[in-house]
């Protein structure tokens, strides 16, 4: 494999978007998802007065 000189390397363009770019979007949202949802059970069980007590 060759070195590529100033105007080769000016010529490459990047591809598109790739899977670990769509994988690691995929899991920040699913990580979103997850704390919205243990932050709504914990406001639900607190108005509930369904909680643990701590001993």
């Amino acid at each position: 494999m060759r070195e590529l000189n100033k105007e080769e390397l000016k010529q490459v363009v990047g591809g598109a978007i790739s899977a670990s770019l769509i994988t690691a979007i995929i899991q920040g949202v699913n990580a979103f998802l997850e704390v919205g949802r243990s932050l709504g059970t914990a406001i639900r069980r607190t108005f509930s007065k369904n909680v643990c007590p701590i001993k």
